[in-house]
């Protein structure tokens, strides 16, 4: 993807997602590791966040009005660093297609997500419109790069299912792994080319890492 960078002049207002409504049912039984106040978040809940009018506003680089064409395409901000996920399609294997929080901005495609409900297991799909790749979560790497997430998959199984879960309080966002049941966490401390990966690998969501702000590029 070619670098594009932001002008003030020509900056696109896109809404963020904002909180689902006040009738959402509650967990009957919570989950471990999610804390109160944070809510499991179904289609009819995406929905009609899409709709929501009064919302942030969020940078969308110039030139690239054509990634806010469709409401379910979104883009992940982690909390954690203020930065963008961004697919690495251009990353040498085993990395290729990873997920960083490394993006300034929302420059294209490659900070957007489609985020696909399946009515069954209840559960979200990830697609990245970088490569047209699902979201995996790497169960079988070893060490640092262990459950890093990953744009890699033409199909959905259980690797590709997640749980997205709203704060009403906080205003922000969790995602939890089916295939482990852990929650995707950016890592920060992380150097070189992982440096902010996304990787499910914490037991409950326990701060900034594990939390992150939704856009909605299709207003």
């Amino acid at each position: 993807m070619t670098s594009v960078l932001l002008s003030l002049s020509a900056v696109l207002a896109v809404s963020a997602l904002s909180a689902p409504a006040a009738g959402a049912a509650p967990s009957a039984d919570r989950p471990a590791g999610v804390p109160a106040g944070w809510e499991a978040v179904d289609a009819a809940d995406l929905a009609r966040i899409n709709g929501e009018v009064d919302a942030r506003r969020a940078p969308l680089a110039e030139g690239d009005a054509a990634a806010a064409a469709e409401p379910e395409v979104l883009a992940v901000q982690s909390v954690a660093n203020g930065r963008f996920a961004a697919t690495e399609v251009n990353y040498a294997a085993p990395n290729t297609g990873v997920l960083r929080a490394r993006s300034a901005e929302i420059g294209g495609s490659w900070e957007s997500f489609a985020f696909e409900w399946d009515e069954t297991t209840e559960t979200y799909a990830l697609k990245s419109l970088a490569n047209n790749r699902y979201v995996a979560v790497e169960k079988n790497y070893t060490g640092s790069a262990q459950n890093v997430l990953r744009a890699r998959s033409t199909s959905v199984g259980g690797w590709e299912r997640f749980i997205v879960y709203y704060n009403e309080s906080l205003d922000r966002w969790a995602l939890q792994s089916t295939l482990n049941g852990l929650f995707v966490t950016m890592e920060n401390s992380y150097t070189g080319s992982l440096q902010y990966a996304l990787r499910a690998r914490s037991t409950e969501i326990s701060g900034s890492w594990e939390e992150f702000v939704l856009y909605d590029l299709g207003a």
